[in-house]
């Protein structure tokens, strides 16, 4: 069972989303990321423990006021990094980090294939946030409604929180059938 963790505040992001990573991993997973916000949208993850990530993440600068974390347990696509959560949106504008499985995935890959978009990993998910992006991007729907128009699309569970540097001002969660708690 996977886990997701979010913050916005006025706070450092990573330290809170990582001591929560850290509660979640009796769960079972079997790869870990993070997303932070702070001008630019960056994300890191590993396959492996929150110990890993933590590890691999020392090289790098943590800052940001908001972010998201993800324990991941597979679904679509083996356990690696590219297939860790989160995951960016084709031009890295969004990401998004998801539990649960979107049962229509391939029809909607292969209708954003024809669409010109390209994919780097084997998961449901990418293809739910280049779904969002194609919306807000060619449909000039704003970040929220392109979110809710992108679920209308989904069959299947979920339990999502996505991120925007077009939009650093906000969080977007949403669920379906699966359990989300917020506070």
């Amino acid at each position: 069972m996977c886990g997701i963790v979010a913050y916005t505040g006025f706070r450092d992001a990573y330290p809170l989303i990582i001591k929560g990573l850290q509660r979640l991993e009796y769960r079972g997973y079997d790869s870990a990321g993070v997303a932070l916000l702070n001008n630019d949208l960056k994300i890191y993850k590993k396959a492996g423990k929150v110990a890993a990530l933590v590890d691999f993440a020392k090289a790098f600068d943590l800052e940001g006021h908001t972010g998201m974390g993800h324990t991941r347990w597979a679904t679509h696509g083996e356990p690696n990094d590219i297939n860790a959560h989160p995951h960016f949106s084709e031009s890295k504008n969004f990401a998004i980090i998801h539990n649960g499985i979107i049962e229509n995935y391939a029809s909607l890959k292969q209708m954003l294939i024809n669409k010109g978009h390209s994919f780097s990993s084997d998961t449901d998910t990418e293809v739910l946030i280049n779904l969002i992006e194609e919306l807000h991007t060619n449909g000039n729907y704003e970040f929220e409604e392109a979110v809710r128009l992108a679920l209308n699309e989904v069959h299947g569970a979920y339990a999502i929180v996505v991120l925007s540097k077009l939009h650093p001002d906000k969080l977007i969660t949403a669920r379906l059938g699966s359990p989300i708690v917020i506070g």
